[in-house]
């Protein structure tokens, strides 16, 4: 018999605070699962109507899936948090896109009635597993030229991209990078990212890097408020002598986890769970690998076209900052102005830092915090670039939409 297609909303999500990979960083003795776990364990404690024998599935994804982030995630992760043993789960890996696609995933399980509801989500540990670990590439790719050499290495992506848009200085980026400093301290001094952390417990053994003994974490480590462009001006550009891409206008290598649940609609009103975002499309989209940060363009062509949209309707952006001239290339692409006040509202990943498979969720949970302060916006998009040349972004709805800008 036909099936009907469900509608399928973004119910919570929470994540880790974010940390700096490496032996000074806040996680360096903490495990991978253990960060997913906590976020799991939070969205049961935020979540106490989702009976937790009700849940389908967990996705959890993670880039360097060995060790601690790896035996199938979402199902030790799950055990591990405390769900019931009928809960299955399974790892996912698109790099950068990894928690945005184990969200996308669950939701055509949710949409084909497969599933009721879900845990999405994603971790990257890269003080511990740093991207490319145990990778071997083939060497067909260079060899008879694929791919260009540079596409392996993610900072020589993003200089490539400054090529291809010679309008995006070295200024522009350093420009876009204080503000996202900027946005980030306001947003943590109005209150909006603390609500959707999950405090952590760390233990340092380290003398080198201060106290040693127990600890709670309770917000980002990466971020760097007073940046100004003299700081910036003055920073090194490892991938290119010359070039514009530093540690300023990038995102680190950073430590984290963020889990989501996803559910039908129906689902989520019967049981008394918050509808905070509803899923309208989502798209992938592959661009030459040697620059990457070209992707979120095709994406969101693709996921603008399906749900019969323009740009022109949307009212919020969370565009993840893997490197400032990734972002402006976007922007520039649909002639939206780099102050755009629609885009990444509370700051980006250039502040917050960017554990690769994690970071999607993040961008979720901020938009759907706009949401609920604006109903007057009805549309936003999350939206990535994703290592070796693709793109990711979903579109969605703003269940609190009231035209004239009043709650319902």
């Amino acid at each position: 018999m036909p099936r009907t297609v469900r509608d399928v909303v973004f119910v919570d999500g929470v994540r880790t605070p974010f940390g700096k990979a490496g032996p000074k960083g806040i996680y360096h003795e903490t495990r991978a699962d253990d960060l997913v776990v906590k976020a799991i364990r939070e969205l049961l404690r935020r979540n106490p109507d989702l009976d937790p024998k009700k849940i389908d599935e967990v996705a959890i994804a993670a880039t360097t899936q060995i060790g601690d982030q790896g035996l199938t995630l979402g199902r030790t992760a799950g055990i591990l948090a405390g769900l019931p043993q009928s809960v299955p789960g399974y790892s996912i890996d698109r790099m950068c896109a990894g928690a945005l696609t184990a969200v996308t995933a669950v939701a055509g399980g949710v949409a084909f009635g497969a599933y009721d509801v879900a845990l999405a989500g994603g971790v990257e540990h890269m003080g511990r597993h740093p991207m490319g670990e145990g990778v071997d590439p083939n060497p067909r790719f260079v060899s008879e030229k694929l791919v260009d050499e540079s596409a392996l290495f993610m900072g020589m992506t993003a200089e490539n991209l400054h090529d291809r848009y010679p309008t995006i200085t070295k200024l522009r980026a350093d420009e876009y990078a204080v503000r996202s400093q900027e946005k980030a301290a306001k947003a943590y001094a109005d209150g909006k990212i603390q609500q959707d952390l999950v405090p952590i417990s760390v233990r340092n053994t380290n003398e080198a890097v201060g106290e040693t003994g127990w600890g709670l974490v309770t917000t980002d480590e990466p971020m760097r408020p007073g940046t100004t462009l003299e700081n910036l001006a003055g920073l090194k550009t490892p991938f290119r002598t010359h070039g514009r891409v530093t540690a300023g206008n990038a995102a680190g290598l950073n430590d984290g986890a963020t889990a989501a649940i996803i559910a039908s609609e129906d689902f989520a009103r019967e049981n008394n769970l918050p509808v905070k975002m509803r899923l309208v499309s989502y798209s992938f989209a592959g661009v030459e690998p040697e620059v990457m940060g070209y992707g979120p363009i095709p994406a969101t062509e693709k996921a603008l076209a399906q749900a019969g949209l323009t740009i022109d309707d949307i009212g919020l952006f969370e565009v993840n900052e893997a490197f400032a001239v990734q972002v402006l290339a976007f922007l520039e692409h649909y002639g939206i102005a780099d102050d755009d006040a629609r885009v990444n509202q509370y700051g980006g990943a250039i502040a917050f830092g960017h554990p690769l498979a994690s970071s999607g969720v993040r961008l979720m949970t901020q938009l759907a915090r706009q949401f609920e302060e604006q109903p007057h916006v009805r549309y936003g998009l999350t939206t990535m670039c994703v290592g070796f040349g693709m793109g990711a972004t979903v579109i969605w709805e703003n269940p609190n939409f009231n035209a004239e800008g009043d709650s319902k």
